[in-house]
């Protein structure tokens, strides 16, 4: 029997412990917050605001953790840590996967200390307290003890997902319901590409000078893409951009998108695969956008040109041509599903002004390196992009530090960029209440 999920914080809400003068303060920043205007600084540097979105956010909320690829045999695992938070993602013998805090029920140490491994029972290093991988207590040396119960000192569960090769893990007692509800949403745009029959070709991981939100915001709007110049050879600049908001710099490119479009819409026709836009970013609890969009260039892959950068084709597509599947979950990943690779993106907080962002790509199982693709070629535009957003997000954080700091307006073009900061605010707002 598996040990049960367990509430994390049986003690009640961080706010709740506030002094009711501090809270005040805090709930006026998200009652008053500007709409159409940036944050106020505090969002950016404050402690005890960055204690309130772990509770709040990633203390309530699904949370991408990585893909099926990265746990490809039984016993394979991952540990994901966000602000105070240390899990352990473990693929089980049944295919599925359990989640289970990181944390000894002895006195408190880090059972896994290695980023990803592959394991049998989980011992911690401490005192040698051994685990199932379920959780379950099934050693625990307890020399003259006559009452001690190891049905009562399991690890402690978190709930998971598997969603079309994707791996979502909420550590509240209690997850949002309508995560069922996006999955369906997202999955068909998904499946053809089939997770299951990928490897890793590359992960890279970047601790960014930044908090959570600012990654976030930056990620949710192409306004600053003319710094991107690697990604601008196969992203249309015009992302994000509608008739009436084209520059006159742009329209040449905003043609050859709409056409390059229409080709591939036509396409995704032939082959049964979903296309339109799904855009409820604010307007329910696991905030979504997806869509399938072209490519410049050839249309194929983010390249200098616009081509494949794998020679072999993911799960059952047949066609190299198909643009890119994008998409924004909240609160913290997106992702590119290309014909021939895949690109996850995954934030994790660390603190109020740090971040540490995952990237990872996948290529199908069978692909060999230096015969079907290059890895320097694979990886190269969107680590030149990540690097970029990670400068430009430094930026923001510096200035969010300044006293002469105070919100600026989004332009329409970051429409979304809005969606997300309306998103955490009514989220927070309702864990307030």
């Amino acid at each position: 029997m598996s040990a049960p999920v367990v509430p994390l914080n049986s003690r009640g809400k961080l706010a709740s412990s506030l002094p009711a003068e501090q809270l005040a303060e805090i709930s006026s920043l998200f009652e008053f917050r500007r709409k159409g205007y940036s944050l106020d600084a505090p969002f950016y540097t404050d402690a005890t605001i960055f204690k309130i979105d772990m509770e709040a956010i990633f203390g309530q909320h699904w949370i991408f953790a990585g893909s099926i690829a990265e746990l490809p045999e039984p016993g394979d695992y991952i540990t994901v840590d966000y602000g105070p938070y240390s899990l352990i993602v473990l693929r089980n013998d049944d295919g599925g996967v359990n989640v289970l805090h990181n944390v000894c029920r002895h006195r408190g140490a880090r059972v896994l200390t290695e980023p990803a491994g592959s394991t049998g029972n989980l011992v911690c290093g401490y005192h040698s307290w051994t685990y199932s991988p379920e959780g379950n207590l099934i050693h625990a040396s307890a020399p003259g003890e006559t009452k001690f119960d190891k049905g009562c000192f399991g690890l402690k569960r978190a709930h998971s997902r598997v969603v079309a090769g994707l791996i979502f893990v909420c550590i509240a007692d209690e997850p949002p319901a309508d995560f069922d509800e996006t999955s369906k949403i997202f999955e068909p745009y998904l499946a053809p590409h089939d997770l299951s029959k990928t490897k890793i070709a590359y992960q890279q991981n970047i601790v960014e000078e930044g908090n959570w939100k600012l990654v976030m915001e930056n990620n949710r709007e192409c306004y600053h893409c003319d710094g991107h110049p690697e990604l601008a050879c196969s992203l249309f600049p015009t992302w994000g951009l509608t008739e009436g908001l084209i520059p006159a710099h742009l329209e040449e490119v905003w043609d050859r998108n709409k056409e390059a479009q229409s080709s591939l819409e036509e396409r995704c026709r032939r082959y049964g695969l979903p296309y339109e836009v799904v855009e409820e970013l604010d307007t329910r609890i696991a905030g979504i956008r997806i869509s399938r969009e072209s490519l410049d260039g050839e249309g194929e892959s983010f390249s200098a040109d616009g081509r494949r950068l794998s020679k072999k084709l993911l799960g059952d597509l047949r066609d190299f041509r198909l643009g890119r599947c994008s998409m924004h979950l909240q609160p913290n990943s997106w992702f590119h599903f290309q014909s021939d690779h895949v690109i996850t993106f995954g934030v994790f907080p660390i603190n109020e002004h740090q971040s540490l962002v995952r990237t990872t790509w996948l290529v199908a199982d069978d692909a060999v390196e230096g015969v079907d693709y290059d890895l320097e070629k694979l990886t190269y535009t969107w680590k030149q992009t990540n690097l970029q957003d990670k400068a430009f997000v430094e930026l923001c954080q510096t200035g969010a530090g300044s006293p002469a700091y105070e919100p600026g307006p989004y332009m329409k073009s970051e429409y979304q960029v809005e969606a997300f900061i309306n998103w955490y605010v009514q989220r927070v707002q309702e864990h307030l209440a």
